[in-house]
């Protein structure tokens, strides 16, 4: 039997300390800084122009890094894992992901959660199949969480980390970048926290004019939803400034907010609702822009355990708000029964006018 003395006891406590600075000074000086404003490529750039006039459709869809599926759950929401349950299930929900993407048939793909070298999907790069799918599109990558290691939970840590959203469109684009969102955790939280983003698609259209497709998503676990408050008020900014050249805005993707014009309660689930979960500010503006939501299908469920039926909280987070020279034909939110991801996709069809 090993007896420690308290001279022992020092040395390996003083020895943890001193693993621990080392480690917190490296994921310092490597910490992903992003510019406000990033320029992004875009591969295989479309000829086809969108028109006024003629209908197209988006589609949103958060895919959970192909590791959500219905039978995880999820650290950060109450449960346990931080990681897919294997590699062979990681690849069932990527492709069984990409199907859906290429059923759906939709001008534009808003992804979230997209991994290209993580520990949590096995290092597997997920542009590469669901790019391959899609062909005649192009595709454009932008990251927003990029951490070498994530040193939680302490007995399955998540590892590490480059993730990112992914916009993949059929019609031509100008410009592609990446906006940095405000809003950050203290030091040293924010070393393994998302840094937020959202990617802007400049899409040329008649008369001079653009469309402009925004990809995002708003942080999730922020006590009290003030870093939220932050990003919305950069978002109602950057409105503003366009709105003032007379484009189109088409703003989709993952608002981690209960979306106006839904209830939770129609869902008549066991849970009650979580903290993390706020409804979207009635103060946020411009006052004529449309919500373009499905209210009738959730988009997400939580994370706290498995998913069964009837008994995970569901909410509608994920959809779009667009400028009131936009159209809204129809939304339509995608059941999926959260088969491969925490989120249900959806899709709206718009006219530009």
């Amino acid at each position: 039997m090993i007896r420690l003395t308290l001279k022992g006891i020092i040395w390996i406590l003083l020895a943890l300390i001193a693993i621990i600075v080392v480690f917190l000074i490296y994921v310092t000086a490597s910490d992903y800084k992003p510019a406000a404003e990033i320029k992004l490529t875009v591969d295989r750039n479309p000829e086809a122009r969108l028109e006024l006039g003629k209908p197209f459709s988006v589609t949103t869809f958060n895919i959970g890094y192909a590791g959500l599926d219905q039978g995880q759950d999820f650290f950060m929401d109450g449960g346990s894992m931080s990681r897919s349950s294997s590699r062979q299930q990681t690849e069932t929900n990527l492709q069984a992901i990409t199907h859906v993407l290429e059923n759906a048939g939709s001008s534009f793909y808003l992804l979230q959660e997209v991994d290209v070298d993580s520990s949590r999907s096995n290092h597997i790069n997920e542009v590469k199949p669901i790019s391959d799918a899609l062909q005649s599109y192009s595709y454009t990558f932008a990251y927003n969480y990029k951490v070498p290691w994530v040193p939680v939970p302490i007995t399955k840590p998540m590892g590490s980390v480059r993730s990112g959203l992914l916009t993949l469109s059929s019609f031509h684009s100008t410009s592609q970048a990446r906006f940095d969102l405000p809003g950050k955790e203290s030091w040293p939280v924010q070393l393994f926290e998302l840094d937020r983003a959202f990617v802007e698609s400049r899409i040329p259209v008649d008369q001079g004019k653009e469309l402009i497709l925004i990809n995002l998503h708003l942080s999730a676990f922020d006590k009290g939803g003030k870093i939220r408050k932050q990003q919305l008020e950069f978002l109602e900014q950057y409105i503003q400034r366009e709105m003032e050249n007379d484009n189109y805005l088409i703003i989709g993707g993952d608002w981690n907010h209960a979306l106006p014009g839904t209830d939770p309660a129609i869902f008549k689930t066991q849970q009650e609702w979580p903290e993390w979960l706020q409804p979207f500010p009635d103060s946020f503006g411009p006052g004529d822009f449309k919500w373009a939501v499905d209210p009738n299908i959730p988009s997400v469920r939580t994370l706290d355990s498995a998913y069964h039926e009837g008994v995970n909280f569901l909410a509608v987070i994920d959809g779009f708000l667009v400028s009131p020279n936009v159209e809204v034909i129809s939304v339509t939110g995608h059941d999926l029964g959260f088969s491969n991801s925490d989120h249900n996709p959806v899709t709206g069809q718009f006219i530009l006018k």
